[in-house]
């Protein structure tokens, strides 16, 4: 999807990068043409999966992280106290250990079976989307509902309590990223 054009049609602001197997020149050149690029739409983010020097050397505003990934605590070190960190959580006591670190958002999933990653958990459903809701909402943070977000489950996910939803495979289902964006926009402003 045209960047430009996302802003002109009231698109995405928030943008993942997402390349765990990536050579690291090659992620860092694809994630300073991402900021570069997203800098055009006011209000719009780039955060990378994973990778905290990526993140810092891209001027990218923020980083989510895995369990397996550098602790948020970590993260904050090397990047301070404005960038966003997100951090994936998949049981009760992921969740009650991410509450301890800075972070600024709570993923939680997958709340529906995936194809896009094999997160060796079942999915969550929407009452565990809620449960996080609940929690996550007392120390003020949101949560962003990953895994098995389609058109027609999104609604559903925002209102079992996310503020957001990442969306991989079905962006794609249509053949038209750039559409599919804009029906989401359409399905979840309300």
């Amino acid at each position: 999807m045209d960047l430009a054009q996302a802003c002109l049609d009231g698109g995405a602001r928030l943008l993942q990068i997402r390349a765990k197997g990536a050579e690291a020149g090659w992620l860092l050149d694809t994630a300073r043409a991402i900021v570069a690029r997203a800098s055009a739409c006011e209000g719009a983010q780039v955060i990378v999966n994973d990778r905290a020097d990526i993140a810092r050397l891209s001027g990218a505003h923020g980083i989510h992280v895995g369990q397996e990934d550098l602790a948020p605590a970590l993260v904050r070190a090397q990047l301070g106290d404005k960038i966003v960190v997100g951090v994936s959580t998949h049981t009760p006591e992921e969740l009650t250990a991410v509450l301890r670190e800075p972070v600024s958002y709570v993923a939680i999933g997958p709340v529906f079976p995936t194809g896009t990653k094999d997160t060796g958990y079942d999915s969550v459903g929407l009452e565990r989307v809620r449960q996080v809701a609940a929690v996550a909402s007392r120390h003020g943070l949101p949560v962003v509902a990953i895994g098995g977000i389609t058109l027609d489950r999104a609604l559903d996910v925002i209102q079992a309590g996310a503020q957001s939803v990442a969306i991989i495979s079905d962006l794609l289902v249509t053949g038209d990223p750039a559409g599919r964006v804009r029906d989401y926009l359409r399905r979840l402003t309300i």
